[in-house]
């Protein structure tokens, strides 16, 4: 009874900060604001929102299980490591405050577009389907930044992080005292969205409309983010046409598909079996260049127990989302609900050009790009013009205008 009285009164102390004469509330243009909590500060979002409240998710529990493999404790701890690492895409959006020690860049990428100001760096796996997306926005809009390729089994690169998942972006140059530290690929998209938007709302200061909520789930600490597949449009801009958050509430529902659904059916997929798997690892040596930023040893870890693992982890996740017997027939069914969404009288889905549902699924979708599950997917779905129509844009920097005027 206590804890549910404090919940309530937290509840009302928060909303009573969006009140019609609060002044948070009059700050922003807001309709409906999503309920924030961020450590002990309430904030609102400056985003004309639904009354649906559509920035929120729920977390389905976990499967507990135990599993046996032959590697003892390595293979073990490589597979929770891993299983928690594809389920959870979410951490917190903090202005950092310890040193990163340098790590050579895997690869830079130079766009002499980008006027933004901003460097990035993005820490992340080649072949991870959120770190996909994030990449695909990247490249989308021109962006220059570095890559630093993680140890998927001891993580060094990412040691100094509180969240050690991936993918993180570090946006350090204009505005920005020391660097921002940015969790979480939808996050990471809406922000840099909202600052494409309008450049004057600066990414130092956007972070703080995308905080984190935290609850327990026994003793597993869940975090969210009430307005994760937000674009923030500020105060300049509060006159934003009606169809164009007619447009912004597709692009969020499907947005929340690609990160509910779909990037579900893709493991199951490709580590259908302990040979797939394996052959996926390999794939995965080649594109991530494995042998340029790891070991040896650290290679050979990672290819052959990290398939071992990962072939388990796909059983689990097929019982747990109840996908078909066959894998690949879910897949499918995925991508054709994604086409027939597009339907036959628009490119994308965005129209003429991409909007951030396109990027999203295209990101993730090209994680798979070089597995038999993807050849499979072209042969049989109708997703193939749409993808390297896609992919040609994406290539290009076709969304590069707003990086292109100098500051």
């Amino acid at each position: 009874k206590m804890a549910t009285s404090m919940k309530a009164m937290r509840i009302f102390q928060i909303r009573s900060l969006f009140n019609k004469s609060s002044p948070i509330s009059t700050l922003f243009r807001v309709d409906s604001p999503v309920l924030i909590h961020h450590n002990s500060c309430s904030t609102s979002a400056s985003v004309k929102q639904d009354q649906t409240n559509e920035g929120g998710q729920k977390r389905r529990g976990n499967v507990k299980q135990k599993i046996g493999i032959s590697f003892a404790g390595l293979g073990l701890g490589v597979l929770a490591g891993a299983y928690v690492n594809y389920k959870l895409n979410n951490g917190s959006e903090v202005k950092a405050q310890v040193d990163r020690p340098y790590f050579k860049p895997s690869r830079s990428i130079k766009n002499d577009a980008d006027h933004s100001g901003l460097k990035l760096t993005l820490y992340q796996y080649q072949t991870c389907p959120f770190c996909c997306k994030v990449r695909a926005y990247l490249d989308y809009h021109g962006f220059s930044y570095d890559v630093i390729e993680v140890n998927s089994v001891w993580r060094t690169q990412t040691k100094w992080s509180k969240y050690k998942k991936v993918p993180v972006l570090v946006c350090e140059g204009k505005d920005i005292d020391g660097y921002v530290q940015i969790n979480d690929s939808s996050v990471i998209i809406s922000l840099l969205e909202s600052h494409l938007f309008d450049s004057t709302q600066k990414v130092s200061t956007l972070v703080d409309y995308f905080p984190v909520m935290e609850s327990k789930e026994g003793r597993k600490t869940i975090l969210e983010y009430p307005n994760r597949y937000f674009v923030m449009y500020g105060v300049a801009n509060k006159d934003i046409k009606s169809s164009t958050d007619i447009q912004r509430k597709e692009e969020r529902k499907w947005r929340r598909w690609v990160d509910n659904d779909l990037v579900h059916v893709l493991s199951p997929n490709i580590y259908r079996t302990a040979s797939e798997a394996l052959r996926a690892f390999k794939y995965f040596d080649e594109v991530g260049n494995w042998e340029q930023n790891f070991s040896t040893f650290e290679r050979t870890v990672i290819m052959y127990v990290g398939a071992a693992a990962m072939y388990l982890v796909g059983k689990l996740l097929k019982r747990k989302y109840m996908l078909k017997d066959d894998v690949r027939e879910s897949l499918y069914e995925s991508c054709k609900t994604w086409t027939k969404a597009v339907g036959n009288k628009r490119k994308f889905m965005g129209g003429d050009i991409p909007n951030l549902a396109d990027i999203s699924v295209y990101g993730v979708l090209s994680a798979i790009e070089g597995c038999e599950s993807f050849q499979d997917l072209l042969e049989n779905s109708d997703i193939r013009r749409w993808y390297y129509d896609m992919k040609q844009t994406v290539s290009s920097h076709q969304g590069a205008n707003p990086l292109n005027k100098p500051n």
